[in-house]
């Protein structure tokens, strides 16, 4: 015999309320990113998402980042491969 009480049932437990959402929390934008076709320009492009998670005061060194990428991409077009060929006289 065991000498025990059983458990007493009362109402369930009332769930904690769910906090109310901070409108100065960091949100994404929700700007779509089109790919590009080329893949450090379209990496460099999916570096913005990062900014969605931060505070503010983050956004401006991932902005940098990319900025800073993107220029050296476009400036990667204007050096051209140097071809020997082109310094041959006829």
């Amino acid at each position: 015999m065991s000498d025990s009480m059983p458990a007493q049932e009362g109402p369930a437990p009332e769930p904690e309320p769910e906090p109310a959402p901070d409108p100065a929390a960091p949100a994404p934008l929700g700007v779509p990113r089109v790919p590009t076709g080329n893949a450090d320009v379209d990496a460099l492009l999916e570096r913005l998402a990062d900014a969605d998670h931060l505070a503010a005061a983050g956004h401006l060194e991932v902005y940098e980042d990319v900025h800073r990428g993107l220029r050296d991409a476009l400036t990667a077009l204007d050096a051209r491969p140097h071809d020997p060929s082109h310094n041959l006289r006829s």
